[in-house]
């Protein structure tokens, strides 16, 4: 999912809509990307931490929308485009130079009845953006954010980031990480990680022993 997989996932990483699994923790921020017509203002921004799925649903309204996507730190101080549907990536890479750019792209939106959607680790206060003006319309946003994962979310989780490396990992070894790791996006990453690199390294399967033994010694 683009930028925000901050971690050494292959290439191969499952972006269709039918790889999204939805929970109460991302239930609404999906429902919202669902009716673009309903975003005050016809803009959202979309919030949770690293690899929650902001890139993944993106990608999903982005097939669904015909949307033109674009990360923040790529964007430059010419940047233009026609499309009526716009996604940025990690607003809060955006560059200084860039932020005039971005104002006028939002108030063309605004005014040919288009949509825009932002993606960021941080609610739209906390971006460095230092042109007034587009600090204003961007805190004005209406915000949807992707909580923490709960049970079933995690244990979807674990399945497709073993999934994504080509693992298919026993049911009983899902349960077990679930219920022993942080609920966190980042701690399931770093998990199926750790197990898939130590596996290689040592010749040994992916089982719930290897696991007790990288969940014992966390460094």
């Amino acid at each position: 999912m683009s930028n925000q997989l901050a971690f050494d996932w292959p290439t191969g990483v499952a972006l269709g809509p039918d790889d999204f699994f939805v929970s109460d923790a991302n239930a609404q921020a999906f429902a919202m990307l669902s009716t673009p017509e309903a975003w005050p203002e016809q803009k959202l921004a979309l919030i949770g931490p690293s690899g929650c799925g902001k890139s993944h649903l993106s990608r999903v309204f982005q097939a669904q929308s015909d949307a033109f996507l674009i990360v923040a730190s790529e964007i430059s101080a010419t940047f233009q485009t026609d499309a009526s549907t716009v996604i940025i990536e990690d607003m809060e890479t955006l560059p200084s130079a860039a932020e005039e750019a971005v104002f006028h792209l939002h108030n063309n939106l605004r005014n040919a009845g288009g949509s825009l959607l932002l993606t960021s680790d941080h609610p739209p206060s906390r971006w460095p953006i230092t042109l007034p003006d587009l600090a204003s319309r961007m805190q004005a946003t209406t915000v949807v954010q992707i909580d923490n994962p709960d049970d079933a979310l995690l244990s979807a989780l674990i399945m497709k980031l073993f999934a994504d490396r080509q693992i298919n990992p026993q049911p009983a070894l899902v349960q077990y990480l679930s219920t022993r790791i942080e609920r966190s996006f980042a701690a399931a990453a770093d998990i199926v990680a750790r197990l898939d690199a130590a596996a290689l390294a040592q010749g040994r399967k992916i089982n719930k022993s290897l696991a007790a033994e990288l969940l014992d010694n966390p460094g």
